[in-house]
């Protein structure tokens, strides 16, 4: 898995002096980049389980600037699909994030089809076909109908057919992603206290949790609080107006809820008995509320020596409040015994490797949990440790080794690097995943530039600043990436997998997740091979779902 691997999987689209005239049908997991030929089909088939989005990419022949879609409905006798239809954007990758990426052209943002594009690049289309959970079984058709600078394409037939098993609307695998209402203001030019911010703030939260996603940070405003004979009286009013539609399921129709959500610390509370009775009040507010998110404290991020005696205070009076989890983000570490109710070291920490090592204590899972409490949690995140935290290929080729082949959220990586957490997460059995931010790059340059943060390209970063004079639209919005709809892709792996279990299979389950990672760095770069495992996977869950507890359902349609 050396330099040449990105090519393997990256497939790009050759100049010709006479384009076909059909547009091709190509696989969402190849990141089409201009230089060589790519591989398609004329029609496209989708199999998308109930509570699922699944998506393809359409790349059209030519030079493009503008182009134009007829909404595209799919139907089965009487029932109805709708599409989502997005143009890819491409960002200029000025220094690779390791041997794995390249400079150049890279598909990542996903901005509205009609906004124009630069005819020397690609003309990709990336359409998602989301099933409700109450969705008809069946196979549902339509045809992809666009205009190319007003010139009409040769309509896409489109198959999708809807499973009968269903996914759960909340996540199974527990996460939390940063999100910043300031980092937003900034990257689209607003005040953080105007109304247009904080509607902004919470389209954001919205896109993240309709990909599967949980997120800490948001406003970050700790509730107003005041000390009376030693008991916190705390206005929770602005913070529920802000979180409760995450916690209780109203914001989307599916009833999709966060799973974690992380304590804010006040600076009103300054003695020691005054922070234990905040964070007791808070965790009170949570029961009283039947919230079933996950609240936890974020303790030091990523503590060095001298900041080992704050871990242990923060700890100590956290949980002195009553129970909740603190959250460190550190390997296994004497100094900080006990201090962590759940670990979350990189993910270098848990796959030993040939070669210079990228962890200071690589422990395998189960040697983790085996010097751990019993009750504690394993979590884990991504650092600038899966792609080397400088940028560009490292000379000695024994450390670059090193750094290459983990699974990663850049870029200029393969599109399978970006989904594979979710497998890799069900085969190993870690109990949730933290990643620092997703608007990280809004504070330091223009996201539609450059993202290239902490040696990689993307790193804390999944969203662009959709602002209308970008976008030519009317209002601001958040632009998703290409790399964000990977991540939710492996979160709904996960699912899959984790119903195969529930349902009786866990050897099976375990077996078609080992195909697609077996180990952190060991990622399959076949996008047929995960075509073919996604495959399996519905035959076999279709066999085994129509007899379960969860058809029979209240409300579930067969």
């Amino acid at each position: 898995m050396g330099a040449g691997w990105a090519w393997v999987l990256t497939a790009v689209v050759a100049a010709s002096p006479e384009p076909k005239v059909e547009p091709k049908v190509v696989s969402p997991l190849i990141k089409v980049r201009p230089g060589a030929a790519v591989e398609g089909r004329a029609e496209a088939k989708l199999s998308v389980a109930r509570g699922e989005c699944e998506a393809t990419q359409v790349v059209l022949p030519g030079a493009i600037e503008r182009v134009t879609a007829q909404p595209l409905t799919l139907r089965a006798e009487g029932q109805s699909l709708t599409a989502s239809v997005w143009r890819e954007a491409y960002l200029d990758v000025k220094t690779p994030s390791n041997s794995q990426g390249r400079t150049g052209p890279w598909p990542d943002a996903l901005v509205p089809v009609e906004t124009p594009g630069e005819p020397s690049l690609p003309t990709v289309l990336y359409v998602e076909v989301c099933a409700p959970e109450a969705q008809a079984p069946g196979k549902y058709r339509g045809e992809l109908r666009v205009k190319a600078d007003a010139k009409a394409m040769t309509a896409v037939p489109f198959t999708v057919e809807v499973q009968p098993f269903v996914l759960p609307a909340t996540a199974s695998l527990p996460t939390s992603f940063g999100i910043s209402l300031y980092s937003i203001s900034r990257g689209h030019g607003l005040a953080p206290e105007s109304p247009e911010a904080q509607k902004l703030l919470r389209d954001y939260a919205r896109t993240l949790l309709e990909h599967r996603v949980s997120a800490h940070g948001l406003s970050m405003d700790a509730p107003p609080v005041r000390f009376e004979k030693g008991r916190a009286v705390v206005d929770f009013q602005a913070y529920d107006a802000e979180m409760a539609p995450f916690l209780d399921g109203s914001l989307l129709p599916s009833g999709a809820r966060f799973t974690t959500a992380d304590v804010r610390d006040s600076r009103k509370a300054s003695t020691e008995e005054e922070k234990v009775a905040y964070y007791r009040a808070f965790a009170e507010h949570f029961k009283s509320k039947g919230w079933d998110a996950q609240l936890f404290f974020y303790a030091k991020d990523e503590p060095k020596p001298e900041d080992v005696p704050l871990v242990h205070a923060q700890s100590k009076r956290v949980r002195a409040a009553g129970k909740i989890p603190v959250l460190v983000t550190s390997p296994l570490d004497e100094a900080l015994k006990g201090t962590a109710d759940i670990l979350t070291p990189t993910l270098n920490c848990f796959f030993p490797r040939p070669g210079p090592q990228t962890c200071r204590n690589i422990l395998p899972i189960a040697k983790l949990r085996a010097r751990l409490p019993a009750d504690a949690k394993v979590w884990w995140y991504q650092s600038c440790n899966s792609h080397g935290c400088n940028g560009g290929p490292i000379a000695e080729a024994a450390t670059e080794r090193a750094y290459t082949g983990w699974a990663s959220y850049m870029v200029d990586h393969p599109a399978p690097l970006n989904r594979a957490m979710g497998p890799l997460a069900f085969l190993t059995g870690v109990d949730g995943e933290l990643y620092f931010d997703t608007v990280f790059a809004y504070n330091t340059q223009d996201p539609w530039k450059n993202l290239f943060e902490f040696g990689g390209n993307g790193d804390g970063t999944l969203f662009y600043p959709g602002t209308p004079q970008r976008l030519g639209t009317s209002t601001h919005q958040p632009v998703v990436s290409l790399r964000l709809k990977h991540l939710r892709d492996g979160l709904e792996d996960y699912e899959y997998l984790h119903l195969l279990a529930k349902l009786g299979d866990a050897e099976s389950a375990k077996a078609l997740a080992r195909r697609l990672t077996r180990s952190g760095y060991e990622i399959e770069p076949s996008p047929a091979e995960w075509e073919t495992v996604r495959q399996a996977l519905t035959s076999r869950l279709r066999a085994r779902w129509e007899n379960s507890e969860y058809a029979k359902r209240p409300g579930v349609s067969r």
